[in-house]
């Protein structure tokens, strides 16, 4: 049984031993994605709801619009990545010649875990028909401004500061245009 409380205390633990140590929480909890609906809500808006935070850990609930996607970025710490429905596409990019490129990819489902070392950069596409979502830890502050994390041009692959601001606009603009279009469908 998914409990909310119980969880932040579970990552808190287990962020004292590591990466591994805290997938194997996520792992544990996206493996009833049932038990997290039940506290958490079913996935109705798009965005990105902070459950925990702290300097050295962040724990957020990301529920991603369909067809939504975020520009390759980095996070400058680990993370740890938990569906619990849905699916969600990840490109990875490696940096050469003060640019970025395609270095491979993975997707997740439903009950997967992936985790991110704090090196990676990777771009994220909801590739489905309906709200993907996420439990997200990382190994850090993830909403502080002075971390120095970057994002990426998706046209150009030019690198610029990351605007967390923006990413969360983003997530709510593209959530309100996709149930505008389904209203009307």
């Amino acid at each position: 049984m998914f409990s909310k409380d119980q969880f932040i205390e579970d990552c808190k633990s287990a962020a004292e031993e590591g990466q591994s140590a805290v997938r194997a929480v996520v792992e544990r909890a996206v493996s009833d994605p049932a038990a997290i609906m039940r506290e958490l809500g079913a996935p109705e808006v798009a965005g990105i709801e902070p459950i925990y935070h702290s300097d050295s850990l962040t724990i957020l609930n990301v529920i991603w619009p369909p067809f939504m996607s975020v520009t390759p970025h980095n996070h400058n710490m680990y993370a740890v990545i938990g569906l619990y429905t849905g699916r969600e596409d990840n490109a990875f990019w490696r940096q050469k010649d003060g640019e970025i490129e395609i270095a491979g990819g993975k997707s997740i489902g439903v009950g997967d875990a992936e985790t991110l070392g704090r090196d990676i950069i990777h771009s994220v596409l909801n590739p489905i028909n309906k709200k993907t979502a996420a439990i997200h830890v990382y190994g850090g502050d993830l909403m502080s401004p002075l971390n120095d994390r970057m994002q990426w041009d998706a046209e150009t692959l030019k690198p610029a500061p990351l605007d967390m601001d923006d990413v969360k606009h983003r997530f709510a603009e593209f959530g309100q245009r996709y149930d505008q279009w389904e209203k009307q469908a």
